[in-house]
């Protein structure tokens, strides 16, 4: 058997699967797309986690609980004779064949910024009742996460900065003007300019080749490791940490660091 054949054989036995788990198991039977709904984000995030971590074997297994998911949907939308598991996948091959002309068509790229120019003209000529560039950000997602995917959206129209050293002095602009807020203490115009800083950030991440996201999670699952680390230590030593001053703390936070 071929590797092909044994991923579609592969494939074909999980379809088995839901088909008799939604027809004999009561738990699988009373699941709607709605319910699934809040598990599926659950599951999106366990990826993420095990992708920050480096862990292949679980990698797999959170990609497994995806494809689960998409298989359950479908499975459900078959029942209501509004979408299955072929129109789900014919409908992403013809996406991806319509957004890649440069490969599928005559259109020519001369680098990676032109295709993601391309993807983002021919999604905005798809939109259905979208009157503008932005409409199609979920209104849902994390505010980290939306105005990195507003920044790729209105850059794939031309409305960016040409070079990182730009969106850097406009970084420097946005905190000049947030320290004057600070100085003035108003609470509302503080958060109005420390909003501006933090898009600004996301923007200079993005020019440089770096996700906010991404970057924001692993720097709090290094301190969390980090203040574990303290934690016990501290325990161990007899002491709690509320006991001991920052200067004897540090002692520990820097002994973490070494690790």
């Amino acid at each position: 058997m071929s590797a092909r054949e044994e991923q579609l054989a592969a494939f074909n036995r999980l379809l088995d699967i839901m088909d008799e788990l939604r027809e004999k198991c009561p738990w699988d039977r009373k699941q709607t797309l709605e319910s699934l709904r809040h598990l599926t984000i659950e599951e999106t995030y366990e990826l993420g986690d095990a992708i920050l971590e480096g862990d292949k074997k679980e990698i797999a297994n959170e990609l497994g609980d995806l494809l689960l998911h998409i298989v359950f949907y479908s499975k459900i939308g078959s029942e209501t004779g509004d979408f299955d598991m072929a129109s789900v996948a014919h409908g992403i091959c013809e996406k991806l064949i319509h957004r890649h002309p440069h490969i599928y068509g005559d259109v020519e790229v001369a680098n990676e910024e032109d295709v993601k120019a391309n993807w983002e003209a021919i999604k905005l000529k798809e939109g259905k009742g979208k009157k503008g560039v932005l409409d199609g950000v979920p209104a849902s997602l994390p505010a980290l996460v939306k105005s990195k995917r507003i920044q790729d959206k209105v850059a794939g129209v031309g409305f960016d900065w040409e070079r990182p050293e730009q969106v850097k002095e406009k970084l420097e602009e946005e905190l000049q003007e947030l320290e004057e807020e600070v100085l003035r203490g108003n609470k509302d115009a503080m958060e109005a300019e420390y909003g501006d800083v933090l898009f600004s950030l996301v923007n200079y991440g993005k020019h440089l080749g770096l996700n906010a996201e991404d970057a924001l999670e692993r720097t709090n699952k290094k301190f969390i490791k980090r203040f574990s680390y303290l934690e016990n230590a501290v325990k161990k030593s007899g002491n709690t940490i509320n006991e001991l001053s920052l200067e004897e703390l540090d002692v520990y936070w820097n002994e973490a660091k070494k690790l």
